[in-house]
Parts: structure tokens; C-alpha cells; sequence
């Protein structure tokens, strides 16, 4: 019995410092504005991962091998501090008692990674749903966008991590400059 119960300690003990699967940093960068054209108008945000895998990263080194890959944080609160962050910037009042209300869907965050000793391929996707729902209506838009980055020997971790921050970073500037999206917020918020 005390054989068994030593080596269960031993298994126990090796199990917590076992490595663990790499994993990614998203970390992107919201627009920050410089003028504030939202002064007294508020909304509460929201956000929710509708994809059906919460990996952020398939990686196909060939020979059957593909390895997923999860980002360090979680994917739904990073990109809600994110759009926060840009939304203050532009004067508007994140509160949870306000009539107005958006909600940020994630669809779609992979980065499909092909990689060999020689060569990376790296193909970035990304979909994002706004839904604003304010006394007066309703407002739904999706904004997406895809990238494509090839390269010389096998794809490292910083590849990975800078083709998704970036395609993220570029989503959110369209949703910045977007007049449809910032005259509905104007208008009914």
C-alpha cells in the first residue's frame, strides 16, 4: 500500500511540472482617437465566442501532424477590453445601466499554420458581429478579414502571434472609420 501511494505522489508530482502546450498572445492595438465625438452618450458591452473550437491556431508540421494552439488569455475578454478601450476613446460611457446596449460576437479566429523546415504559410481569418440594440432599434453588422503571410523556414510563435494581433488591429480600425456603424451610435444611443 505505501509502495502505491509513493508512486502516485511521484505521478502526481511530475504531472504539475510537466510542460505545458505553447500557446499564443493576442494582444492587439484598439484606435485610440484624439477627439471625443460621443460626449454623454453611454452603452453597455457585452461580448460572447460563438466559435465551436476555442483554439486560436491550427498547426500542420505534415506527416498527420497537427498540433492546436490556445491563446494565453481568453479570446472573448481580450477583444471586449479592446473595443472598450476604443469605444472611451471616442467619449462614450461604458456603463451596465444604460438603455443602449452592444454586444460583440466572435464567429471566426483561426490561423491555419503549414509549415516544413523550409517554409511557413500562414493563413489568418477573423469575423466579428456587432449588434446594438438601443429603445429605438437594432443594429447588426458583421466586419471580417483575412490574411496571408508566407515565409522562409517553419513558422514561429512570433509569426503566428503577429499575423493574428495584426488582422485583429486592422478589424478594429474598419470598425473605428465605419459611418454606417458611428452614425447609428450617434443618432439612437
Amino acid at each position: 500500500m505505501k509502495k502505491l501511494f509513493v508512486a502516485a505522489t511521484v505521478l502526481a508530482l511530475t504531472a504539475c511540472t510537466a510542460p505545458s502546450e505553447p500557446q499564443l498572445t493576442i494582444a492587439p492595438t484598439p484606435v485610440v482617437s484624439t477627439q471625443a465625438n460621443a460626449q454623454g452618450k453611454s452603452l453597455s458591452l457585452e461580448s460572447r465566442d460563438l466559435r465551436t473550437a476555442q483554439f486560436i491556431a491550427v498547426v500542420d508540421s505534415g506527416r498527420q501532424n497537427v498540433q492546436p494552439l490556445h491563446a494565453t488569455q481568453n479570446l472573448r475578454v481580450t477583444l471586449e477590453q479592446a473595443l472598450s478601450r476604443q469605444l472611451r476613446s471616442q467619449g462614450y460611457a461604458i456603463t451596465q445601466d444604460s438603455q443602449g446596449t452592444m454586444r460583440l460576437d466572435i464567429l471566426e479566429a483561426m490561423i491555419n499554420v503549414k509549415h516544413s523546415m523550409m517554409s511557413h504559410e500562414l493563413n489568418s481569418k477573423l469575423q466579428l458581429q456587432l449588434v446594438i440594440e438601443s429603445p429605438t432599434g437594432k443594429f447588426v453588422k458583421r466586419y471580417s478579414g483575412k490574411s496571408e503571410r508566407n515565409g522562409a523556414m517553419s513558422a514561429s510563435m512570433g509569426d503566428m502571434e503577429e499575423a493574428m494581433n495584426s488582422l485583429i488591429t486592422a478589424v478594429l480600425k474598419d470598425i473605428h472609420s465605419d459611418p454606417e456603424l458611428n452614425n447609428y451610435m450617434q443618432e439612437n444611443l
